[in-house]
């Protein structure tokens, strides 16, 4: 249970890290660049942590950068003014399937 916990984590501080990409304007404005690199450090640590409470890396990777992609997608048209065209759509929707059957496929 713990190591979801640190998943769910691991993807909050991805997507408020990668949120937060666009204002660093390259990495040449100090300050998100320090909020953008803290949020992916502390991303990576907690799934380290997931990992290190039995959590299969190969499920963790995956849960992990997709429903951080899926979040970052709807954060992006909620908030980020971009669109949300069909072919995202789609694309998510194969990321989201590829976890599932990767979850699936490794279930004894």
């Amino acid at each position: 249970m713990l190591a979801w916990v640190y998943l769910g984590l691991a993807i909050t501080f991805e997507v408020v890290a990668t949120s937060l990409m666009k204002s660093t304007q390259g990495f040449t404005q100090l300050w998100p660049t320090v909020t953008v690199l803290a949020g992916y450090a502390v991303a990576f640590f907690m799934l380290a942590k997931a990992l290190q409470h039995g959590m299969e890396i190969g499920v963790g990777y995956a849960i992990w950068s997709a429903l951080g992609t899926t979040v970052i997608v709807i954060v992006g048209a909620l908030f980020l003014n971009e669109a949300l065209t069909p072919v995202k759509v789609i694309g998510v929707v194969l990321v989201v399937a590829g976890v599932i059957t990767l979850n699936l496929g490794g279930a004894h």
